[in-house]
């Protein structure tokens, strides 16, 4: 599945992306998933919760999709 994933922050974290897109149910759960499942962040594997995602921002998330992160200011 492919999916734009729009922001109106400057940018948002690879932990709440994961939350804002049900693949976890608490940002708690976001260290213990990227320490089991490697996610590509821009085409290269990234485990950091706290990864900032801007606008352009390609995440591969196995087995759930593809997310294009989108500014919403462009509105």
């Amino acid at each position: 599945m492919k999916k734009e994933v729009f922001i109106e922050t400057p940018y948002i974290t690879l932990g709440q992306l994961l939350k804002e897109e049900s693949v976890i149910s608490t940002g708690g759960q976001a260290k213990w998933y990227l320490r089991e499942n490697t996610v590509d962040v821009n085409d290269e594997p990234d485990n950091r919760r706290g990864r900032k995602l801007y606008p352009g921002d390609t995440v591969a998330v196995p087995e759930v999709g593809l997310f294009f992160i989108r500014s919403k200011q462009g509105e």
